[in-house]
């Protein structure tokens, strides 16, 4: 894949947004159905406080605040893999532990990637809804300068190593930008019910 070049990490979403406006019709497609399901999951988390948006009202682990934090962090992850490529998606394991031992959760030690994502799920001390919201918007900002700026939608990168990735398969920046669209709408969904459960609000 092509390099790309650096994006300004200091650019606002409104300039950002401002430059989609002049992006292929391709490429301002995919941006705008990602910006709207990233729309129907920040609203879940309007009018609420902090507490609130850490809260996990369901039998499940999660929490509003936990869920645009997780969000937030796939879409950089995803980016960086279209920047950089495999490398910046790396799930090695420390030594001596296996996959097998991972997922049956006897590892003797966890990899660092492994407890950054179970820490995405939750609000952690000091953090706040405003916060939160501020980094996803810094990351959509960041998506967008990125897809305006990569030559070819069709250049691919290999995934990573992974037991869920097909050995061999690639992804291009057109696969990357669809799996986005399509898990934050499937975590959109999960915060509404969230949201419904704290308060009795529907989002959408």
């Amino acid at each position: 894949m092509a390099s790309t070049p650096t994006p300004d990490s200091s650019a606002s979403p409104s300039s950002s947004a401002a430059s989609v406006s002049s992006l292929d019709g391709e490429r301002a497609e995919l941006l705008a159905s990602l910006a709207a399901a990233r729309s129907a999951l920040t609203a879940t988390v309007r009018g609420l406080d902090d507490e609130q948006a850490a809260r996990r009202p369901t039998v499940s682990a999660l929490c509003l605040g936990g869920l645009v934090k997780h969000v937030t962090a796939t879409e950089t992850g995803w980016l960086n893999f279209v920047t950089e490529g495999p490398s910046a998606m790396s799930f090695a394991l420390p030594d001596g532990v296996t996959w097998d031992d991972l997922m049956a959760g006897t590892a003797r030690e966890l990899p660092q990637w492994a407890i950054d994502r179970d820490q995405e799920f939750r609000m952690l001390p000091g953090e706040t809804v405003s916060g939160i919201l501020h980094d996803y918007e810094q990351a959509a900002a960041r998506t967008e300068k990125i897809v305006a700026a990569v030559p070819d939608l069709s250049a691919a990168h290999p995934l990573p190593d992974a037991p869920w990735n097909e050995p061999g398969a690639a992804w291009s920046v057109r696969r990357v930008l669809v799996h986005l669209v399509a898990e934050t709408a499937q975590h959109a969904g999960h915060a509404d019910i969230l949201r419904e459960s704290i308060d009795g609000r529907q989002s959408t």
